[in-house]
Parts: C-alpha cells; sequence; structure tokens
C-alpha cells in the first residue's frame, strides 16, 4: 500500500508505513538509485526522471546531453556508483543510450539497469533480446510502477544477480522483465489511475541552478484527438490535475522567476473549465513577473470569452504552439485529423492583432498524398498568416502511433532508426524529401530567425506575385547550386547571401537591395549585426544625429529622454537614413522618398519610427 502526503509545492509519495529508506542487510543507501536523463540540449530539463525522484525516497538524478562525448557520459554515470540505473529513452536520445547501454557491462557490471519511455515501451521484448544487460523495463507512465518494482527489489536485495528473482514473485503492471529461465514477461503498459496524486516534479533547493533553463510542466494527460502520427492516439482520454494544485504549482515558478515553463500538455485547451481559469490567474499575475508560459493549443477550439482572455494577456506572458499539418483537406483524413481552416485563420490573425504573445505554427513534410504542389499550396496558406515562427517537420513513424498502418497503402520508406524519418513515400521521392531539408534549413536561417522579412515580402510581392513557396523554392535551389547547404553560415553573411540571390534571380535596383537589407538588419538580432558591405553612411550618420541627440528634439519621440553619453544611446538606439518609404514594402510597394528611422532596441521587439532632423 502506497500512502501520500501533501508538501508545498505539491505532494510525494512516502514508503508503505513502518519501512525505513535504509533497510538491514540489503546495503541500500540513499542515492544507491540514479534516474538518468539524456536531453537534447543543454538548456532542456527533463520531467521524467524528476517525477521518479519524487516517487522514490532517496533516489538522484543525473542529467546529461546527447552533445555528451560518449565516454564523459559513462564517466559521469560512474562516478555516480548506482545499484539501480533507470534511463528516460525518447527520439532524441535512444541512438546514444543504446550506445551507453553497451558499454556499462563493462563499467558497472553489477548496476540494475532499468528503461522507459516511449522508446521502450513498445516492442519491448525486441529491445530487452537486444540488450542483455537491461533487467526492466517500465512500459508506459512510470510513477506507480517504478515504485513497486523498487519495493520488490528491496526485498530481493538490490544485487544484479538476483534482479531475475523479482519474477518469482508474478508480474508487475508496466514492468517488463527477465523469468529465472531467461524468458520475457512483457507484461502491459499502463497509466497512472489517479493522476492528481502523481508528485510535484521540482524541488526549492534545485531551482536558482535551472530556473534560466526550459522547465517541462504538465496540468493534464491524454489527447481528445487521434491522429495518426502521434503517440498520445494511443491513450484514451483526458485526466486532469486539481485546479487548486496546478495555482500552488505556477506560484512555486513564479516565485523562483524561471525564465520559462513550458506545458508539454497534448491539447491545453481540451477542457474550457480547466485552461480558462489558468489563463486568467496568468492575467492577473503582477506586470513585473518575467516568467513566459508556453503551450500548446488546437486553436480553431477557442472562444470569444478565451480570445479575449488572451488580448488582456501581458506582453511576453503566453507563447502559442499551434499544430496546423496541412492544410489538404484528403491528407487530414488519412491521418484522423480535423483543421476548421477558417477559424484557424481567423483566431491566428485576431490573436496576432494583440501583439501581445508569440505566435508558432507548424506544418509537417511527408503527410500522406501531400506532394509537392500540395505542400505548396499548405505552406502558402500558413506562411500569409505571418506568424512568427512556422516550423517545418518532417513525418515520423513513431512506434505505437497508428502511422505505422498506412505505411504500405501510402509506399513509405522511413529510417529503421531514431528519429524514424520520412525517406519515401508515394507521394514525394527520396530527391524530393532530401531538396526538402535544405528548404527547411534555409527557412530556418531566414524566416524562422526574424531575418531579412521585409526583403522576402518585397521580392515575393512584387516578383513571386504572392507565391511565398516560388521564393523559397527558388532561394533554396540558388543555395544548393551554391553548395551552401554543405556548410554553416556566420549570421553577419546571410545578409549577403539573401542579396547575392536577389541580384542573380530578379531585376531589382542594387540601391534598393541595399536600403532592404540595411532595415532588416536593425530589425533583426537586436540590431547588432550591421554587415560591412552594405552602405552605412557612417559620415552622414555622424554630421546629422549628434546635434540632434544633444538637443531637446530626441523627447518628441522618445518621452522622458536624457542625453547621458555616447554608449548609451548606441547601445539603446540607431538612426538610419533611407532613400525609399519602408513602410510599405511588404505590400511589393516601392515609393522613393527620404526618410530617416529611428530604431529603438530596449523592448523584447525593435521597434522604429520616422523622426525629423
Amino acid at each position: 500500500m502506497l500512502q501520500w502526503r501533501k508538501r508545498s509545492g505539491g505532494v510525494t509519495v512516502v514508503q508503505a508505513a513502518g519501512k525505513a529508506e535504509k533497510r538491514e542487510g540489503n546495503g541500500m543507501e540513499q542515492g544507491d538509485i540514479l534516474w538518468l536523463a539524456v536531453n537534447a540540449k543543454y538548456s532542456h530539463t527533463s520531467l521524467a526522471v524528476r517525477y521518479l525522484r519524487e516517487c522514490v525516497p532517496g533516489s538522484s538524478i543525473l542529467e546529461l546531453t546527447i552533445n555528451h562525448q560518449l565516454l564523459a557520459a559513462l564517466g559521469e554515470i560512474y562516478e555516480r556508483q548506482p545499484r539501480v540505473l533507470g534511463i528516460s529513452c525518447y527520439i532524441w536520445n535512444i541512438e546514444m543510450v543504446k550506445d551507453i547501454l553497451r558499454l556499462l557491462p563493462a563499467a558497472l557490471p553489477d548496476t540494475i539497469i532499468v528503461c522507459g519511455g516511449p522508446e521502450v515501451s513498445y516492442d519491448t521484448a525486441a529491445f530487452l533480446e537486444e540488450f542483455p544487460m537491461v533487467d526492466f523495463v517500465v512500459r508506459g507512465e512510470g510513477e506507480e510502477a517504478v515504485l513497486r518494482l523498487i519495493e520488490r527489489l528491496r526485498a530481493v536485495g538490490f544485487a544484479k544477480a538476483r534482479a531475475a528473482e523479482v519474477s518469482r514473485a508474478g508480474s508487475l503492471p508496466g514492468i517488463a522483465m527477465r523469468r529465472e529461465d531467461g524468458s520475457i514477461d512483457e507484461s502491459t503498459a499502463v497509466t497512472v489511475a489517479d493522476f492528481s496524486e502523481v508528485p510535484f516534479a521540482y524541488r526549492e533547493e534545485e531551482m536558482e541552478p535551472i530556473k534560466e533553463r526550459i522547465l517541462y510542466y504538465e496540468t493534464s494527460r491524454g489527447c481528445p484527438f487521434s491522429c495518426a502520427y502521434c503517440l498520445s492516439c494511443a491513450t484514451a482520454g483526458v485526466r486532469f490535475l486539481p485546479l487548486a494544485r496546478v495555482f500552488r504549482e505556477l506560484d512555486f515558478f513564479v516565485r523562483h522567476d524561471v525564465r520559462q515553463v513550458k506545458f508539454v500538455d497534448r491539447t491545453f485547451n481540451a477542457k474550457k473549465s480547466h485552461f480558462l481559469p489558468i489563463l486568467q490567474y496568468l492575467v492577473d499575475l503582477p506586470d513585473s513577473v518575467r516568467t513566459n508560459f508556453h503551450f500548446e493549443v488546437a486553436i480553431d477550439y477557442l472562444d470569444e470569452e478565451v480570445l479575449a482572455t488572451l488580448a488582456r494577456l501581458p506582453r511576453g506572458r503566453v507563447q502559442l504552439e499551434i499544430g496546423i499539418q496541412s492544410t489538404n483537406e484528403k491528407t487530414l483524413q488519412a491521418v484522423s485529423r480535423i483543421n476548421h481552416w477558417e477559424q484557424i485563420a481567423s483566431h491566428i490573425r485576431r490573436i496576432l492583432s494583440f501583439h501581445n504573445m508569440h505566435l508558432h505554427v507548424d506544418l509537417i513534410i511527408g503527410l500522406p498524398g501531400e506532394g509537392m504542389a500540395s505542400f505548396a499550396q499548405s505552406f502558402n496558406d500558413v506562411y500569409a498568416l505571418q506568424a512568427d515562427m512556422l516550423q517545418l517537420g518532417f513525418l515520423k513513424f513513431l512506434k505505437g502511433a497508428s502511422m505505422m498502418n498506412l505505411v504500405q497503402p501510402y509506399g513509405y520508406c522511413y529510417m529503421p532508426m531514431a528519429p524514424y524519418e520520412v525517406l519515401v513515400s508515394d507521394a514525394l521521392t527520396y530527391s524530393e524529401i532530401r531538396w526538402f531539408h535544405s528548404f527547411e534549413a534555409v527557412f530556418e536561417y531566414y524566416y524562422n530567425a526574424g531575418r531579412c522579412r521585409h526583403t522576402a515580402a518585397y521580392l515575393i510581392a512584387s516578383q513571386e506575385a504572392g507565391d511565398a513557396f516560388a521564393f523559397w523554392k527558388r532561394f533554396t535551389d540558388w543555395w544548393e547550386a551554391h553548395g551552401y547547404h554543405k556548410v554553416g553560415h556566420a549570421t553577419k553573411d546571410l545578409y549577403g547571401l539573401l542579396r547575392d540571390f536577389a541580384e542573380d534571380a530578379y531585376q531589382i535596383a542594387a540601391a534598393l537591395l541595399d536600403n532592404l537589407l540595411r532595415f532588416d538588419a536593425l530589425m533583426a538580432d537586436g540590431g547588432r549585426i550591421r554587415p560591412v558591405y552594405l552602405d552605412w553612411d557612417m559620415e552622414k550618420h555622424q554630421q546629422e544625429t549628434a546635434p540632434f541627440w544633444r538637443s531637446e528634439r530626441p523627447r518628441a519621440y522618445l518621452p522622458g529622454f536624457t542625453f547621458t553619453n555616447w554608449r548609451a544611446v548606441r547601445g539603446c538606439y540607431h538612426i538610419e537614413f533611407f532613400a525609399y518609404d519602408m513602410r510599405r514594402v511588404r505590400e511589393g510597394v516601392v515609393e522613393a522618398r527620404e526618410m530617416a528611422l529611428l530604431f529603438d532596441f530596449r523592448g523584447p521587439d525593435v521597434t522604429c519610427q520616422e523622426i525629423v532632423l
């Protein structure tokens, strides 16, 4: 029997009454159980291992990244000398985890190894056959299953040689294991019976070192939708945490001044009575709170009350991720997805008009029946919305997802190892898939990084009749023809590459192109990147702007401005001269007119206004 008790910031699990954390005769000390996460980036944190740490008293966690050198990662694990090592296995780390597993018998021959996570919850018997050093696999949600496993391991003594004895007492829900005769008890995947009893994952003492990283958090598990490419389709229903607990835990993050809390709720707005009070809580936080909260939403299901609440949020408090994936109705039907496109487009435009949050939209390359022409249409439909970021992902064939049932009907070939990305379909050749990787890279360098948006918009409107895909395709073809897809690029060089492309591909005046690129350079990257090959007229700048800053005139544009020193001015502002009216170039309209623009770099976004010197 498990007992649960309340504590500050959430709940925690304690052992059954009368059982001490240090057991006589089994050699088990606090810290002997280590939960290992191998994150995709240092800026990420692992929610899974923190849950397990809170569920198993005396256990600890270790977070590495896939960028660790393999032997260095092995050394980090070895230094901790765990009696039990649990490894969290996901699509981004499974190949490195497999390499670590192959080395563990030499470094830690007596350590009991437990693996869990989506990558081993399916095809579990095959995984155990391939990696005989693994003693147990947790299938599904692990918080309850792991504690039961640890309790049984305590009973037999935490010895590698005796791990198989665990099976003598019978199967454990959610735990696959080897029986004493070497056969495999695969068990079945489980979910936590009462999600509200899962402990809060974070501790007071760890917050200072991790508050600048991305902290993952969830208020619900499951998804109301059944999209074929997503693992959420394998779990029925949605379970929610009580709102009183959610508010306590959000208070915890705010009190510790964390940079970003990223909700992993599959569809944050699955139940209005749950998510709307959370949004209202965020609206009511003091303006001084800097924490950003990231949600994934089905934006077509928002109503007027929710939109009005979103409009009241302080700038930067929330960012939304919106999975559109495709606008091809037949493609969406094939993957059991329903998009209400008119509502999606209308709500995105409406939220963008609030100017208070970052919107991130997604498309997937390689969905059933979506060839080059269909993807071009989906891309143009979504690009026209001008969200802050348009992420282009490649279809993945995840273990346990019903997408696997579409492999033969749609002629798919995909990578047999993680990340299981599409290579061929009956709608896209490998040559086209390979090209899309270059397309995605170019798009990341420019649009998603917020660079050269005005230049691109002008060229799309004036040279490509508004066809955004045609512009980015032409740019990608030029990029590959020059071999730029094979090398990395410094930010300062990107403006020159776009200039060279535009000069090669279009009939456009060099002076206009220079004006566009200087304007974009000042609007991106906080104005810090000013490529020397652009026409910055420093002599005119010195002659005409110095008297302006020393006068009273800046206050007409910057209320309360007081000149202190040139370093402060240069760090916060810049005045640039243009030969064209930059306000309508995004529409493809060019009007020759001398103008001076004052750029302000102090806020989260660069702003500019026309001034009279």
